[in-house]
């Protein structure tokens, strides 16, 4: 009879989050033999392994990417049983939050401000990176929920909406296009574009955005807004960037913003959710208190 325990559960996890034994202990605050014995029962009354070992690193077995989101949920049920018998215990427990750029740099405490402040007792974890890679977090379970700018279509995941953005046209304030009265779409021909990465979200409504332009030049492509906002500045080339993002370089006059009403930058900011992810407490509440916050 298989007799897995809620330790071996967690170290399971954690292992499989962080890559590694010695990592997953010091998180769950265990010596690191002892979250290798943990494992290797595990493993034993499994009669097989969870993990390929190679060069010091752990990576999830086929048999690993199916029980680890069925681990997930149990370690889930286990806090929430434990809750609700004591009925004044406060809300615990971790949340893996993924945001895309724009929001983890420039929206966070829209994002996490009126959760953390009901449930200060719950471990919030923050990873920021493109649309692109937080969507492929979540389908691999190694997120619990993520905030994206970008559209994400796949049939496991499950966007709701959360906030309006737009992104603006901007350069230097001595950019000749900055000296206009009218812009046109034809002022653009040849210009320099600075653009964020592919898989960018950004980048995806920049692209649809400067398709209605006549052809320009992308000079550079960087992974960071606030290293494109250094190269326009150094009159490397203008940019479409998140209007929340310019707005202090815009009134301090680093940086100039296009008046563009021809071009269609809208956008809107979506929470994500993996379909078939349980939804212990520490979750729904999330979920809830960004619903009560969209507009």
């Amino acid at each position: 009879m298989i007799n897995i325990s809620p330790r071996q559960l967690e170290v399971f996890v954690h292992v499989a989050l962080l890559g590694s034994v010695r990592a997953a202990a010091e998180r769950l605050h265990l010596t690191q033999p002892a979250a290798s014995m943990a494992l290797r029962d595990m493993e034993h009354q499994l009669e097989g392994p969870v993990f390929d070992r190679e060069r010091g690193r752990l990576h999830l077995s086929a048999r690993g990417r199916e029980l680890l989101p069925l681990a997930q949920e149990l370690l889930a049920r286990y806090a929430e049983f434990g809750r609700r018998i004591d009925a004044r215990a406060a809300l615990q427990g971790e949340l893996r939050i993924g945001a895309s750029n724009t929001v983890g740099n420039y929206r966070v405490g829209e994002l996490l401000g009126d959760f953390v402040r009901a449930h200060p007792q719950v471990t919030i974890r923050l990873r920021v990176a493109n649309t692109e890679a937080i969507a492929a977090a979540l389908l691999d379970h190694g997120l619990d929920v993520g905030c994206v700018e970008g559209p994400v279509h796949h049939p496991q995941l499950q966007a709701r909406p959360w906030r309006d953005d737009a992104l603006v046209v901007c350069t230097r304030p001595d950019h000749p296009l900055a000296a206009r009265r009218r812009l046109r779409e034809g002022d653009f021909a040849g210009a320099r574009w600075v653009m964020r990465e592919p898989g960018s979200a950004t980048r995806h409504t920049a692209e649809r955005a400067l398709a209605q332009l006549p052809p320009g030049e992308v000079v550079l492509e960087l992974d960071q807004i606030e290293a494109i906002k250094q190269a326009v500045v150094a009159g490397l080339g203008i940019a479409c960037l998140p209007a929340v993002a310019v707005t202090d370089a815009v009134a301090v006059g680093r940086l100039a913003v296009l008046k563009t009403p021809f071009l269609d930058l809208r956008r809107r900011l979506s929470v994500l959710v993996h379909r078939q992810r349980y939804r212990g407490a520490a979750l729904e509440a999330f979920l809830h208190a960004t619903q009560a916050a969209a507009r």
